[in-house]
Order: C-alpha cells, then structure tokens, then sequence
C-alpha cells in the first residue's frame, strides 16, 4: 500500500482536497482531528500537557483549546513543547491506522497534516501531495472559519514553512484558487496516477 501524504499552508483547503480523495474511496487520516483526540483521551499525553502548561488548560476534563492557543502560539519555545509532546502521540496513532488500511488491502492511503513537511513525517511516505492557494485567500478562509483576525491568522502563518518550501518536496501539487470542479479534475488526475 502507498503512503500518501497531504499538506498545505493554514487555510490552504487540505480538507477540501481530503474530502473529495474520501469520494474516490480513499481513506485519509487527518492528523490535527486525531491530535485532539488524544490530547482530550490519552491519559499520558493529559498528565504531560498539564505538567508543561499548567492544570488550567483542562476544565471539568475538557481541555480548553483557546487558553492553550493563547500559551503557545506566541511563544515559539512552548510551542515546540506541546509538539514534541503531540506528534510522537500521532505518530504512533497513524502508524497503526496505516496498519489497519493495509489490512484492508487499500491501494493507498492518506495522511493529512499541517506540519508534515516540518515534523520531518512525511519522510516516512511513499509520496506527498501539497495544496496552494494565494495567501490572500487562505487569510480570508482562516479568518472566517475561525471567527478571528488578519493579524492572528498572520501569527499561525508564520508558525509553518512558507508554502515555496514545502511545494520544492511535492511529488504532485494542488492548486486551489478556482472553483470546485477545477479542484475535483486535479484530485482525480492525481488518483489516478497513484492508482496506476
């Protein structure tokens, strides 16, 4: 089975792209779903989060996303933290759903991450898709969808390699500034070449 990766800069439409390979019959892992997951039920990832961030950051048993936004999201330090304690959380997540998709005898699978190019994890993979849209247009995404500003959204752009990086290591690249059907014939196009 081939182990596909999907990334893309914040707001770039990865899950776009996802849900259409998900029409195809592709299964895809989204990584920053399954990260919060386990920072909300892996009691270790918990123990570890309130050991670096403070109790607080957990209430009634729910972890409270926006004050650990707040901790780490301007602090490049703690921010390194939370991901050196998340990611080997995920990677031993996805290693074993990549194991249950083999099992099922896919002819590939995906990982869709943020950071796939930055954790070093898509070394891991047989092959990596990378979404662009004009920064503009994500900001505006980003902005909507998260009901925030400009400015914060800036602040998480510059938390990810700047897109030009990440399409220097792309085996296929998607480019979604247009509509829907430019984007589902780019999807196939790639399906079918994996498929081949």
């Amino acid at each position: 089975m081939k182990k596909v990766g999907i990334t893309g800069g914040i707001g770039s439409g990865k899950t776009t792209v996802c849900k259409l390979f998900e029409q195809l019959g592709v299964p895809v892992y989204y990584a920053d779903d399954r990260a919060k997951y386990l920072m909300q039920h892996e009691h270790h990832l918990i123990d570890e989060i309130k050991k670096h961030f403070g109790a607080e950051v957990y209430t009634d048993g729910q972890l409270n996303r926006k004050q650990l936004s707040e901790k780490v999201f301007k602090d490049k330090a703690k921010l390194a933290i939370l991901n050196s304690l998340v990611h080997p959380a995920v990677f031993h997540d996805v290693a074993m759903w990549m194991a249950e998709q083999e099992e099922k005898k896919q002819p590939y699978s995906l990982k869709e991450a943020a950071l796939l190019v930055e954790t070093g994890s898509y070394k891991d993979l047989d092959k990596l898709i990378v979404v662009t849209a004009p920064l503009d247009i994500r900001i505006k995404r980003v902005s909507e969808r998260d009901s925030i500003n400009s400015d914060e959204v800036m602040a998480r752009v510059k938390n990810q390699l700047p897109e030009a990086e990440k399409v220097k290591l792309a085996d296929f690249v998607i480019k979604n500034d247009a509509d829907l059907e430019h984007l589902q014939k780019q999807v196939i196009a790639i399906h079918e070449q994996l498929l081949a």
